[in-house]
């Protein structure tokens, strides 16, 4: 039981409390990436088709994002800013996460995700961590009415409705997902839009706020056949004074038998992980 428990506190730290960890191992088992297909002339996208098991096409340790979202330098402003407003800066800054620019000892950190001084942690990812954090797969799966999003991350997923024009107006009540609504702006691109997200989950592990306003919207653009650009944008006028990228990444298709490993947050060894390392190095009694 004794090494069960070493075993799984070591993990929890590669893949929860410091993902980058993750960036020595630039390689899923089994995963194809395009570095292994140099000189390839993929075919024609599919039209209306985004299913299939999909991976960041550079390689795996491009979906971890340990600073999360990634952020391009625009307009004159450094790489690690945002446009936020007064209550957006504030509430970023009084955050405490363990990864990023604001980054503090990860016993300290208030991440509801990692625990630290806030408990045992665990608590959902939410969207659009989910894509913003350690995205090493996913599998999109279509019907007649929605499209399904698996995540690798604590074996989450998500339901994009087709079968409706657009979000409502208003929401039953907030979800740590959201609700999503979709539809095909071309034949080649899906797009996403969701609202309704618990305000309790953080955009990624940086901290990054967003209030009860956030509307998320992706795009799965089917470049080739092999490939599926996917593009996700922030507007909050709470939180932001402008709708801002947090990710633009290319995927590639798996086999339909690709095994997708599991990563999960368990509380047990999550509360273990803070307990006998991270409280020690932070001197918390």
């Amino acid at each position: 039981m004794a090494k069960r428990t070493v075993v799984g506190v070591m993990a929890l730290v590669a893949s929860v409390a410091f993902p980058l960890v993750a960036y020595s191992q630039p390689r899923q088992p089994g995963a194809i990436y395009d570095f292994d297909r140099k000189g390839e002339k993929p075919g024609p996208a599919p039209s209306r088709d985004i299913s299939g098991i999909w991976v960041p096409a550079a390689g795996a340790q491009v979906g971890v994002q340990a600073d999360g979202a990634q952020l391009k330098a625009a307009r004159g402003r450094p790489q690690d800013e945002l446009p936020f407003t007064e209550l957006g800066r504030k509430t970023w800054l009084a955050r405490k996460p363990s990864v990023g620019v604001t980054a503090v000892n990860p016993a300290l950190t208030d991440d509801p995700v990692k625990g630290g001084v806030t408990g045992a942690g665990c608590d959902p990812v939410g969207f659009p961590r989910l894509a913003l954090w350690n995205l090493r797969t996913i599998r999109l799966i279509q019907s007649p009415e929605n499209v399904v999003v698996l995540y690798m991350l604590n074996n989450k997923w998500r339901v994009v409705r087709t079968d409706i024009a657009e979000l409502p107006k208003e929401f039953d009540e907030p979800r740590w997902h959201g609700y999503s609504v979709g539809r095909w702006a071309d034949d080649y691109t899906f797009v996403v839009q969701t609202g309704g997200i618990d305000e309790r989950t953080w955009i990624d592990a940086a901290g990054r706020p967003h209030s009860d306003e956030l509307v998320v919207e992706e795009r799965y653009r089917r470049v080739d056949r092999e490939h599926l650009q996917l593009t996700l944008t922030i507007t909050d006028p709470k939180m932001y004074t402008e709708p801002w990228k947090a990710l633009d990444m290319s995927l590639r298709l798996q086999s339909p038998t690709f095994d997708i490993r599991e990563m999960e947050c368990v509380p047990s060894e999550t509360a273990a992980y803070n307990e006998e390392i991270a409280r020690p190095a932070g001197n918390i009694k």
